[in-house]
């Protein structure tokens, strides 16, 4: 029997001059990071019947401190990705096969001393170790090999927001 896919909502945050809010991981885990594709846009799990806007504004401020932020919109598709052979030592992403995520855009409308990506997610340790304004065309290079079909649908679906021009 096949492993399920975790429910999952991934998060491309806008800043007013396009680019997009990305975090360098670190193997602190049980997330999988390779050196030199170590960026990614925050994500995390969704619970029951929970909301894809509601769950990617809470995602938001358990990896970011960020709750200033205007909704832009919402893939309707879910997108999924496999995770690789993995040989550690188990962890609660052990019981999936991979992810499939909806993805949802925000413009960052506060200031960014709203950022605090030291602050614990609860019991876990926090997501990264650094932060950038990103362009989003350039996150499918920085992201695990694995994940990169997903981001590449991320750019496709959300590069209108990666502008000035529509920066409200």
């Amino acid at each position: 029997m096949s492993l399920p896919y975790r429910p999952n909502v991934g998060i491309a945050l806008f800043n007013q001059d396009g680019f997009v809010f990305a975090g360098h991981s670190h193997s602190a885990g049980p997330e999988i990071v390779l050196p030199g594709f170590d960026w990614q846009m925050p994500q995390g799990g969704i619970d029951a019947e929970e909301d894809i806007v509601a769950a990617a504004r809470r995602e938001l401020a358990e990896e970011t401190g960020i709750t200033s932020a205007a909704f832009l919109a919402a893939t309707p598709d879910w997108w999924t990705y496999d995770f690789p052979a993995y040989a550690g030592p188990p962890h609660r992403l052990c019981a999936f096969r991979g992810q499939r995520q909806r993805w949802v855009a925000f413009r960052f409308t506060g200031p960014e001393s709203e950022f605090d990506i030291t602050r614990p997610n609860g019991d876990e340790p926090a997501e990264f170790s650094e932060w950038a304004w990103l362009p989003l065309a350039a996150m499918p290079e920085r992201v695990v090999p694995f994940k990169r079909p997903v981001y590449q649908k991320v750019v496709s679906a959300f590069s209108v927001f990666a502008t000035t021009a529509y920066a409200t």
